[in-house]
């Protein structure tokens, strides 16, 4: 073996080196307590500890009436005065009501002086001056902190807005106006509300039954395991009592909902459809219709009919699939530390996100502080301008603007390095997903390099390597980082092409031009094939490259003329496979799941009090469901891997060796007749 694709793996490596400086210099530049804490008027942190903002870790905008949304007030970017408060209002008030009432109502000025400016405290200041150098706010609503933000308290009483069950307000300018007004505030908060309360909700059955999952998870892997051990002797058996079971598990569900269905009739309300009730926080409200059970059924009925007809059809080439598995699970059996091999990739890609959702972070929170000029007077010709809070009172924009004020705006910068953010983005999101597909190609390569000499060893198991993973693992770092960077350059740069296609896709959404929708949705279909192609192409260059050494460019050609050569063998076997190794993780992943569901809603008595006491059950259970497939996926893929690898040895047994003395097949005697292909007889002198 040599070296393959040597200038792809020195520009991988000086990628990786302006990666990390990256890191570094975000990190130099970033501050994630932007994120954390909400900013004033002032570019002080709100909450902030060892500053005067300490206990005052809410942010108080002084004329909600000009933020157009929740966006704007989440992004900071409301044009008005933004104060850091201990609490929230919690009553209406104006300051004219209050300077009126300073001598005979001191409390009311105290109170309402919270929320005026810092140092603040003459109520004798004209009412103009005060709005004007924005010294206080006119008025003040009732208000609860979202977001570490003081939102109004809006309600709907009987249909109608309120807030604090009022329909108007007074705006401290002389006006009565209604509570309507602030409808474009308030659109979205309630709604974003409640789906705050259910994130608690589901935050606190996580706290609760965390230890439980857990356990379902140990199970998930226990099983996963048991499976694949007892694959090697008893395939076939297992796979049809799997498929069966499969199967068992649907006719139940539909049982069950038709059980469920038929217990609703009668019942006041169950009649009722989805549409009728709308959007509910608490889903337990749509397992009381009878639409929804009868939804379900349905839908597990049309699955059922599915595979049972895919099963009728591919019967025969199931057969063949089950004795190739035999054959992947005898290699399996003799190198048994592949199916450990997946935790590797997950440490792996943990290790990717985590470096670039760091770096993001640090990156969207590596602005300075901006200032700009806020002037009330719309003629004002340095309004919008930047400006330095420390030299602003020295200039003559106060006498040309009266009232104009030096406030905070937004993070960003004009330096170099604060205008080219966006591509450092763009750079951070490329260079994750060309780790991410590397980590995955190397994990490919080795398990194919692995199995390789399995099938090739003349004399199984005598002549397989003592450490066949390792010594894989090996020669894929040492000889084919390149070829292996290389295959995970290409897949990457589609993958960035469909991350951008997204973007751009959702930033149209709302156009009414049908010819772009038309032509990104082309582009998306396009490149989604695109990527699936490359993906099968790089997966069969990988084995290639762990059998013969050779560089990228070469294994996916001959892979790929190889795998044309066999196209129905690819087709046959290959797929079928695939099939029934995803059957295998359904039943896995279904059975843990169905006894999550009896643990979770307390219908097995002899855990019945060990429960936990669930806002919604489902929470654990979809979670317990999910990861069991994944946990179930992660020691399939090595098994899929396994069969694609000796799938792609054996077709290039057939081509080179004719299984005579001087050329000999490599492959076993099962699979010899397993592919229907007689021992040819040797040939004569």
């Amino acid at each position: 073996r040599h070296c393959t694709d040597i200038i792809c793996c020195v520009i991988f490596i000086v990628v990786i080196l302006g990666y990390i400086a990256l890191g570094v210099v975000a990190w130099v530049h970033g501050d994630p307590r932007k994120v954390i804490y909400p900013t004033d008027s002032y570019g002080q942190f709100c909450g902030q500890k060892d500053t005067l903002n300490e206990n005052k870790t809410i942010l108080f905008y002084f004329n909600i009436l000009k933020c157009a949304s929740p966006i704007v007030l989440i992004n900071l970017q409301c044009p008005t005065t933004q104060l850091c408060v201990s609490k929230c209002p919690e009553r209406f008030a104006t300051y004219i009501d209050v300077q009126a009432s300073y001598r005979y109502k001191p409390e009311q000025w105290n109170y309402f002086r919270q929320f005026c400016k810092p140092g603040f405290n003459n109520p004798r200041k004209s009412v103009s001056q005060v709005l004007r150098d924005e010294d206080c706010p006119s008025m003040i609503i009732p208000s609860r902190p979202f977001l570490k933000r003081c939102f109004p308290d809006f309600s709907t009483k009987n249909g109608v807005l309120t807030v604090a069950n009022q329909t108007t307000f007074k705006d401290g300018r002389g006006k009565t106006r209604n509570v309507t007004d602030l409808r474009e505030a308030a659109n979205g908060i309630n709604n974003v509300l409640d789906a705050r309360s259910v994130g608690m909700r589901i935050f606190e059955d996580y706290a609760i039954s965390w230890y439980w999952i857990l356990i379902g998870l140990f199970i998930a892997m226990v099983v996963s395991l048991l499976f694949l051990v007892l694959l090697r002797f008893t395939a076939g058996v297992l796979f049809w009592i799997f498929i069966f079971g499969v199967i068992g598990i649907i006719g139940y569900g539909i049982w069950h909902c038709y059980w469920e269905y038929d217990h609703l009739k009668g019942i006041p309300g169950s009649d009722l459809t989805v549409y009728d009730i709308g959007f509910q926080t608490d889903f337990r409200v749509y397992l009381q219709l009878r639409q929804t059970w009868l939804a379900f059924m349905i839908i597990l009925c049309v699955v059922e009919v599915i595979i049972i007809l895919m099963l009728i059809f591919l019967r025969n080439r199931i057969r063949i699939a089950i004795a190739l598995l035999k054959e992947g699970s005898r290699a399996i059996g003799y190198i048994m530390s592949t199916l450990f091999y997946p935790i590797v990739t997950f440490i792996l890609i943990a290790i990717c996100i985590s470096y670039w959702a760091v770096t993001a972070v640090f990156l969207a929170t590596s602005g300075e502080p901006v200032y700009k000029v806020m002037a009330n007077q719309t003629l004002c010709k340095y309004a919008n301008l930047t400006c330095d809070p420390e030299t602003f009172n020295k200039t003559n924009v106060t006498k040309l603007c009266p009232g104009a004020q030096c406030t905070f705006a937004f993070y960003g910068g004009e330096s170099l390095y604060h205008k080219y953010i966006f591509i450092f983005q763009l750079a951070n999101a490329f260079v994750f997903l060309w780790l991410v597909n590397f980590a995955i190609a190397l994990g490919q390569c080795t398990l194919a390099g692995a199995f390789a000499s399995y099938y090739w060893a003349s004399r199984k198991p005598a002549d397989i390597p003592l450490w066949p993973l390792f010594s894989s693992f090996g020669r894929a770092i040492r000889y084919h980082t390149g070829s292996l960077a290389f295959g995970a350059l290409i897949l990457a740069v589609v993958q960035l092409i469909r991350v951008i296609l997204e973007y751009l896709d959702h930033k149209l959404k709302g156009t009414q031009n049908s010819f772009t929708r038309f032509l990104l949705c082309c582009l998306k279909c396009c490149f989604w094939c695109l990527e699936k192609f490359l993906k099968f192409i790089n997966r069969n260059a990988y084995i290639m490259i762990a059998i013969y050494g050779k560089n990228f460019c070469t294994s996916a050609k001959e892979a790929f003329f190889l795998l044309m050569r066999n196209v129905v063998r690819v087709a046959v076997l290959d797929k079928v496979t695939d099939f029934l190794l995803f059957l295998g993780k359904i039943l896995v992943a279904g059975g843990v799941g169905v006894l999550a569901f009896f643990f979770f809603t307390r219908r097995i008595p002899l855990f019945a009090q060990e429960a936990p006491t669930l806002n919604y059950y489902w929470v654990p259970l979809l979670t317990v469901i999910i990861g069991s497939y994944l946990v179930a996926h992660g020691f399939f893929s090595v098994y899929a891997m396994c069969v694609d690898t000796l799938f792609l040895c054996f077709c290039e047994d057939l081509e080179r060796n004719d299984g005579s003395t001087a050329k000999p097949y490599f492959m076993s005697a099962s699979l010899h007749r397993i592919l229907g292909k007689k021992e040819p007889s040797h040939k004569k002198a």
